[in-house]
C-alpha cells in the first residue's frame, strides 16, 4: 500500500533532521549544528496511532541565495513539498521569526498544501514562552510547541499532520487489479513497455536516460484481468546521480515497488546485466514482491540458435539470489513476446499470494525430515515439531523448532526447495520464521 509522504521543511539549522530522527525512531539523518549538514533528501517510514506514513527530511530552504550548494537544497526541498501529502514547516523559538521563515512560510502557501507549522527548541517545560506566539505572525495556523531532542510535543504535532491525511486516498481499493512496478536502470525500456500496452504514448520516450522522473500510472485489461502498470524512472548508480532530481527519482522508484504486486525488472539485451540491475533487483526482494526478468530489445540482439540459452544461463547466474524469477525475452518496440509477459505476470501474481494449508506442509516436512536428518551441534539434534503458513505476499512459514539457533540457513533452503518442488512458488521469494516451542 501506498504511503502518504510528509515533508519536513525549514531553514538550515532550526533541527529538521533531530526532529525526523526522533519521530522514525532512529539516528538516520546526520545532526550537526552547522547549518547545511543534510542536502539530499533522506526519507524513512514511520507510525502514528497505527497509520503508516513516510517521513522525508529536506536540507534547509535559503530562498534568496547564489551559493550553488543552497540553491541545490532549496530545489532538493521544492521537489518533496510538490509530491508531499503534508508540509512541516519548522521553525527555531531561540532565533524568533527570521525574514528567511517568512520567505519560505510564502513559498510553502504557494504551494497548496497543508501546513503545519512546528515551532522547535521550546525545552523547557511549562508555561509557553511569550516568544512562541510571534510565530503566529507567519499566518499558517496556530504552531505546536515542540522540543525535538526531547521529544516533547511531537504528538501532538503528528496528530496535526494525520489530521490532514485521508487514508482513503492510499488505500488500494480495487482488490482485483493486479499492480505492476517496471524497474530497471534507465533507457532500458520501461517506457516504451507500457506505452506499447496501452496503445499509445502514455510516457515521455526519450533516447535520453532518466527521462521519466515521476512514478505514472497506466490500467490495462488483458484476457480479463485488470493491471495497473507503474512506470518509474530508471535507478542509477548513486556515482552517476549528479542532477538532484535523479535522487529523488530513487524514492519514488521504492514507492512504486512498495504499491506493486509484481515487479518487471527490464534488462537492457544490447548491454547485458549490470551491477545496477542487480541493486534494482534488491529493492523488490527486501519488499518481498514476486518478480520476472524481462530481457528488452531482444530485436536488436544480434543472435543464431543458441543465443537465447546461453543468455539465459548466463542470466541465471547473475541473478543467482533470486533463482525462482522468470526470465522473458521481449521487445517492447515491436510487441514481441508482450503477450508471454501479461501470463507470466499473472502466474506470478497467484504465486506470490498462494496459501498451503499446514497439514500439506507438515506431509511435505514429515518427508523431508525423514530423506536429509535435521543438523546437529554438540549432540543436540534440531527437532522441527511443526509447520504452518503465516502469510502472503510473500508466502512465509512459520517453524516451530526445539532450538532456532540449530537451524541453519542450509537447512532452511533445503526444505525451501522442497516446497517449491511441490507447489511450484515461481516468480516469488519464500520467508521463514524460525521460533521455539512455547516462543510466541
Amino acid at each position: 500500500m501506498a504511503k502518504p509522504i510528509v515533508a519536513v521543511v525549514g531553514r538550515p539549522n532550526v533541527g529538521k533532521s533531530t526532529l525526523f530522527n526522533k519521530i522514525i525512531g532512529k539516528r538516520l539523518s546526520i545532526v550537526d549544528d552547522t547549518p547545511g549538514v543534510t542536502r539530499d533528501r533522506i526519507y524513512g517510514d514511520a507510525e502514528w496511532q497505527g497509520r503508516q506514513l513516510m517521513l522525508v527530511d529536506t536540507g534547509g530552504i535559503e530562498p534568496k541565495t547564489d551559493d550553488i550548494i543552497l540553491s541545490s537544497m532549496r530545489s532538493q526541498a521544492q521537489l518533496a513539498i510538490d509530491t508531499a501529502s503534508v508540509i512541516i514547516f519548522v521553525t527555531d523559538l531561540k532565533s524568533g521569526v527570521t525574514a528567511a521563515d517568512m520567505d519560505v512560510a510564502a513559498m510553502l502557501q504557494k504551494s497548496g498544501k497543508p501546513i503545519v507549522l512546528c515551532v522547535n527548541k521550546c525545552d523547557k517545560i511549562g508555561e509557553t514562552p511569550i516568544e512562541f506566539y510571534e510565530f503566529y505572525n507567519l499566518g499558517l495556523g496556530d504552531p505546536i510547541a515542540v522540543s525535538s531532542v526531547h521529544g516533547h510535543g511531537t504528538g501532538d504535532l503528528l496528530d496535526a499532520v494525520m489530521s490532514h491525511i485521508d487514508d482513503s486516498e492510499f488505500e488500494e481499493t480495487d482488490e482485483d487489479i493486479v499492480n505492476v512496478a517496471v524497474i530497471g536502470k534507465p533507457n532500458a525500456g520501461k517506457s516504451s513497455l507500457i506505452n506499447n500496452i496501452a496503445g499509445e504514448e502514455r510516457s515521455i520516450v526519450s533516447n535520453i536516460a532518466g527521462t521519466t522522473r515521476d512514478a505514472i500510472d497506466t490500467k490495462v485489461t488483458r484476457n480479463g484481468v485488470n493491471y495497473n502498470f507503474i512506470d518509474t524512472a530508471g535507478l542509477r548508480r548513486k556515482s552517476k546521480i549528479e542532477e538532484k532530481i535523479e535522487k529523488y527519482s530513487v524514492l519514488r522508484a521504492k514507492m512504486a515497488i512498495e504499491r506493486a504486486d509484481v515487479c518487471v525488472i527490464m534488462i537492457d539485451g544490447v548491454d547485458g546485466f549490470t551491477e545496477q540491475d542487480s541493486k534494482v533487483a534488491g529493492l523488490a526482494l527486501e519488499e518481498g514482491k514476486a518478480c520476472i526478468i524481462a530481457v528488452n530489445k531482444w530485436d536488436a540482439v544480434d543472435k543464431d540458435g543458441t543465443t537465447m540459452d546461453a543468455y539465459r544461463k548466463k542470466l541465471m547466474v547473475d541473478f543467482s539470489f533470486m533463482p525462482y524469477a522468470p526470465i522473458v525475452f521481449i521487445s517492447a518496440k515491436t510487441g514481441q513476446r508482450v503477450d508471454r509477459l501479461f501470463d507470466l505476470i499473472k502466474y506470478v501474481n497467484e504465486q506470490n499470494t498462494m496459501r498451503i494449508s499446514t497439514g500439506m506442509l507438515n506431509d511435505i516436512l514429515a518427508e523431508a525430515t525423514a530423506r536429509v536428518q535435521p543438523p546437529t551441534d554438540k549432540g543436540k539434534r534440531l527437532k522441527i515439531y511443526y509447520m504452518t503458513q503465516a502469510s502472503t505476499k510473500p508466502p512465509t512459514f512459520v517453524c516451530f523448532c526445539n532450538k532456532a539457533e540449530l537451524f541453519h540457513f542450509s537447512y532452511q533452503r533445503y526444505l525451501e526447495n522442497q516446497i517449491r518442488s511441490t507447489f511450484g512458488l515461481e516468480g516469488t521469494p519464500v520467508r521463514f520464521v524460525i521460533r521455539e516451542r512455547g516462543e510466541k
